[in-house]
């Protein structure tokens, strides 16, 4: 206890009082300390090795599910936070002069390394790690993580032939999404021999050609014994500190949500519902009134779906066990709430939006796409279907859609040469220009098959925001 209590008095407090989101930068003290900056994707073919490489950089396991654990994947998205350190001495020798943490380290540790121990060593990087499941059949969960992603390791097992199936249709999603900073992790070295290890190199820099990871540094690792690691972590110090912007009303794309109260919990004992996700602009604090939309969704008695947008105050904030008084874009945040828990358990809120009362996007049930790109072959398939060509949309065919965190069917209305209107089967809250992915449903699974923006759309009416509501904000 006494352990904790030191821990928490070394990490730089926050102070509402001073805050002034002008001057504020993801390396700011009083940010990087507490909460992580960068959101790092794992991705790449099931069992390869994700979530082993996210618990040796933070020591957390990411799969917590009975069903996950059963089965030995990762079914839902996994979240974990590290921070990334470098001694203060120039000296000390390199690889070995690196050192992730989880998130709750203090601010300044004592280097580990023998002749280094009286140096400290500085926080360069607070990073969220976002576990995608490899399995083909959970490529839609891949793709909702993929929208939060700043940079992406994509995890190739050492002890297989390249690429696999899901490795392909991974960059083929990342590759869509323009995601940069990609390293590729060649994991499972410490089981094949070295010759084998070289000529799997090969072929991984030959499937790599013409990609978006062309040019990606390939690291041979051992996850499992913590084989280096420490190379990985330099290669995250280099990650570049994306550009975010502060100033902004507060927008928030939620990929997990939660009832936090357990069986048996007493009415004074209960906590309203908790949304994570990551902040894709501004800055959220303690005790601000906030909106989810499309919020609570229902239909009419003929049929027609009508939402109503969720209203409630920030009670608390959270990266992982670090509690904030505010926080801003980047890394994935825990937002407790004051709302009715049963909105939020068991992932019901995954793809709202949540951010300052009135400023959010519209909700649509019908969306134009344009500047629709299909991709010329199948991807994620066994080889023999691998040459099947991906035909074009047709009027009538049911599609599944990812807009930011949101998977939702649709049904194909009109369908042009590089456009198409597509019916949804839930609203989505969304921008005029947001990218959209595109999957179809291929031999009982969804495969990714292109991707466009939304020009136009069909807007819900919401209902207008009730001034005692207004009044609080």
């Amino acid at each position: 206890m006494l352990k904790k209590m030191a821990q928490k008095e070394i990490i730089m407090e926050q102070d509402l009082r001073k805050l002034d989101v002008t001057k504020l930068h993801p390396l700011s003290p009083e940010v990087i300390c507490r909460q992580p900056t960068i959101n790092i994707g794992l991705i790449g073919h099931v069992a390869h090795g994700k979530t082993t490489v996210v618990r040796a950089i933070s020591g957390i396991q990411t799969t917590r599910f009975k069903c996950e654990l059963e089965r030995n994947i990762t079914v839902k998205l996994g979240y974990a936070n590290a921070k990334i350190y470098k001694c203060e001495d120039e000296s000390c020798p390199r690889l070995l002069c690196y050192k992730s943490y989880g998130s709750g380290k203090e601010d300044n540790p004592p280097c580990d390394v023998p002749g280094f121990k009286n140096c400290k060593m500085k926080l360069l990087r607070h990073i969220s790690f976002v576990d995608c499941p490899g399995h083909e059949i959970l490529m839609t969960r891949m793709l909702s993580g993929a929208t939060i992603m700043d940079g992406a390791f994509l995890l190739i097992a050492a002890n297989e032939s390249c690429p696999q199936p899901q490795t392909l249709e991974h960059l083929s999603a990342v590759d869509i999404l323009k995601l940069q900073n990609l390293i590729i992790l060649q994991n499972k070295v410490d089981i094949i021999q070295q010759d084998q290890a070289r000529n799997q190199y090969k072929a991984i820099r030959e499937f790599l050609k013409g990609t978006v990871a062309e040019g990606a540094p390939v690291v041979p690792i051992s996850a499992q014994l913590n084989y280096n690691i420490d190379a990985v972590c330099e290669y995250i110090a280099r990650i570049p500190i994306p550009k975010r912007d502060f100033v902004s009303p507060p927008r928030m794309v939620v990929i997990r949500s939660f009832d936090v109260n357990k069986p048996g919990c007493g009415i004074d004992d209960m906590k309203g519902g908790v949304v994570g996700g990551s902040i894709i602009k501004g800055v959220l604090k303690v005790n601000q009134m906030v909106e989810l939309r499309p919020g609570i969704l229902d239909k009419t008695a003929d049929g027609k779906t009508i939402c109503t947008p969720i209203y409630s105050r920030i009670m608390s904030l959270f990266a992982e066990q670090n509690k904030l008084q505010f926080a801003v874009p980047g890394g994935l945040i825990g937002v407790g709430t004051s709302m009715d828990p049963s909105l939020s358990r068991s992932d019901m809120l995954v793809g709202q939006v949540l951010g300052d009362v009135g400023t959010l996007p519209e909700v649509y049930i019908e969306l134009k796409i344009r500047k629709i790109k299909l991709l010329r072959r199948l991807v994620g398939v066994e080889k023999k279907e691998s040459e099947v060509q991906v035909s074009n949309l047709v009027k009538g065919e049911v599609l599944m859609l990812n807009i930011l965190s949101m998977a939702t069917g649709a049904q194909v209305i009109i369908a042009r040469n590089n456009s198409a209107k597509l019916q949804l089967t839930a609203p989505v809250c969304t921008g005029i220009g947001e990218k959209v992915v595109l999957s179809r449903r291929v031999g009982g699974h969804w495969r990714l098959i292109g991707w466009g923006e939304i020009e136009d759309g069909v807007e819900l009416d919401v209902p207008p925001t009730p001034a005692d509501i207004l009044f609080t904000v």
